[in-house]
């Protein structure tokens, strides 16, 4: 049995406290609608007045992007245990302008942050420390300490939630645990005296606050804190229209002798566990995870209360022992988390739900206590990223820093691989009429860029198979590259020049490379269904994986489905505007 509950201790084990739409294959109805929409405004283009259609234009792209946004909800914890990160503006402004994250969680109320996400238009989720919970039990208390962190920074700063504390009642601090909700309540009525009415209060938990998690049906707050703690803060969540926030973290619920545990912990193919109690077969420990919190929540009454995502990730390097830690896992959980997320399907018990999640983290960390502690995050300090998941929309831009050199300690790129080797069933293959769909392009340790580079995008890259990528799966990526993509292949066709040696591997990294160069290097096209790898390891010297032989080579035309959803969200709105200027000046 696959135990979802170990998650329970991730505390002591953890030593511690982007709007980027991930780009799942659309369906054909969908990729007609959108198809449809460019016509109407090529349309519009060609038989409306200058004035009258620039304004509908510009309209018309600007709500488009709008609800693109308004579908995806991933967050990041912005955390600042380092001596070498960016100043606070620098970061606000790479968010903004290079990734699609539109939210962050702080772990204070840092006013140079505060300061910097002003206009950004990025939301932000504010902490009020533990040792502060007691101090704020009272009304007067409370106004104080908003008047002094909060409001100053308001409405310029988007700050839409405050959290009170850090998983308090798994701290067993008898004082904490009992002023905890008084807090909340002082918070909310210092919000509603100050009329900051849309500014909600809450508080973290990590699964710990359960006795039991497996099977999920079956799951229920600890005995003694159930109606005594949860019931009380779940009426209060429940009138001010807060959500519960937990801390689901697979990565502690994965087993070294249950290496079938690590596949289920990153949403890929495996067996699943079957929940007797509802008859449902888990296929992956996040939805078991929060469907188990769930559970405890409607045996109290209050399944109604939304769910939010405070912390989830997982680390890229760590110790020799930790299971399950690299960059391919890391990268896999993570971008598989946001296409799960994103995808709206919810979990079998809360089906149909977008959970608001936040990643641990946006940054490695170098003053963390513990090496994989010292390496959740999705950017090193020098805004290159660890591995990318699909958040970053501008890769060709380089944000300048003012502040210190890469991330010190262990390095990233250093660290090895340690726990059961992931393998993947046959993947299916990519759609000829979606292309490569967005998500995780992994760099194993040995092909990161260095931290030194101000940033990747300078560097030659190379598009390769996962490691752990099945036959199958590649055969797919070949057929689609050289079948549907109008990349012509006849160099690993039999008497070929690249057809030696003839592997299936071979034959796929030469087909998914020439796609991907041919592309233009978007790294949303070495995506292949999460078996495409980018690599910045020189391949030059390999003449059937260099890339300026890739981009000289003879092409097809696509067809029109696959051009228009190829990347479609990242550039519609410059479409858009071109479409604009063209009419505007032609």
């Amino acid at each position: 049995m696959l135990n979802v509950g170990k998650a329970k201790s991730w505390k002591d084990a953890k030593n511690g406290t982007h709007r980027m739409l991930q780009f799942n294959i659309l369906s054909t109805e969908t990729t007609r609608a959108r198809i449809s929409f460019l016509r109407n405004l090529s349309f519009m283009a060609q038989t409306q007045s200058s004035s009258r259609n620039s304004l509908l234009l510009l309209l018309s792209c600007t709500l488009f992007r709008q609800l693109y946004a308004s579908n995806t909800k991933i967050g990041v914890n912005y955390g600042t245990k380092a001596d070498n990160l960016p100043p606070p503006s620098t970061v606000a402004t790479f968010l903004k302008s290079q990734t699609t994250i539109d939210r962050v969680k702080i772990f204070d109320a840092n006013p140079d942050i505060l300061r910097a996400f002003a206009g950004t238009g990025i939301s932000v989720t504010v902490t009020v420390p533990n040792a502060a919970i007691p101090s704020l039990s009272t009304l007067p208390a409370a106004q104080a300490w908003l008047s002094q962190n909060i409001s100053p920074f308001l409405p310029e700063t988007a700050v839409t939630r405050i959290s009170v504390g850090n998983e308090v009642v798994e701290s067993s601090d008898e004082t904490l645990i009992a002023n905890i909700l008084p807090a909340m309540k002082s918070l909310h009525d210092a919000l509603s005296h100050a009329n900051h009415t849309t500014v909600q209060v809450s508080t973290p938990h990590s699964l710990g606050i359960l006795a039991s998690s497996e099977p999920p049906s079956a799951a229920s707050f600890l005995r003694g804190y159930d109606k005594s703690i949860f019931g009380p803060m779940l009426e209060f969540l429940r009138r001010t229209k807060s959500p519960f926030m937990v801390n689901p973290y697979p990565f502690f619920g994965i087993a070294p002798t249950e290496p079938e545990t690590l596949n289920y912990a990153l949403f890929k193919e495996n067996s699943g566990v079957w929940d007797a109690g509802t008859s449902v077969n888990y296929t992956n420990m996040f939805d078991a995870q929060m469907d188990a919190v769930f559970s405890a929540m409607k045996k109290l009454g209050y399944d109604d209360v939304e769910l939010v995502v405070a912390e989830t990730g997982w680390p890229s390097v760590g110790e020799p022992k930790e299971a399950g830690v690299s960059f391919e896992n890391a990268a896999s959980y993570n971008g598989n988390l946001i296409k799960h997320v994103n995808s709206g399907k919810g979990t079998p018990l809360m089906p149909d739900r977008t959970f608001e999640t936040f990643i641990f983290s946006l940054f490695n960390e170098n003053l963390k206590p513990t090496v994989s502690e010292r390496n959740y995050g999705l950017f090193n300090p020098d805004l290159t990223p660890v591995y990318d998941v699909g958040v970053s929309i501008a890769k060709e831009a380089s944000v300048p820093t003012s502040g210190p050199g890469p991330t010190s300690g262990p390095s990233p790129i250093s660290g090895r691989k340690s726990g059961p080797s992931p393998t993947s069933a046959p993947a299916s293959g990519p759609s000829p009429t979606s292309g490569p769909a967005s998500g995780p392009t992994a760099l194993t340790p040995s092909e990161a860029p260095s931290s030194s580079s101000s940033s990747s995008s300078s560097k030659k890259k190379w598009c390769v198979p996962k490691g752990d990528a099945s036959e199958a799966a590649l055969q797919a990526n070949i057929d689609f590259v050289c079948k549907s993509s109008g990349i012509e292949c006849g160099a690993i066709n039999d008497g070929g020049k690249c057809f030696k040696p003839n592997t299936v591997k071979s034959h796929a990294a030469y087909a998914m490379n020439a796609y991907y160069q041919a592309s233009g290097g978007n790294d949303l096209d070495c995506d292949f269904n999460n078996t495409g790898l980018i690599t910045y390891t020189d391949r030059s010297s390999q003449e059937c994986m260099s890339p300026d032989a890739a981009t000289g080579m003879k092409t097809r035309k696509p067809d029109e489905a696959a051009s228009i959803t190829r990347g479609f969200h990242n550039n519609l709105f410059f479409i858009c505007i071109s479409i604009l200027i063209s009419f505007t000046f032609f």
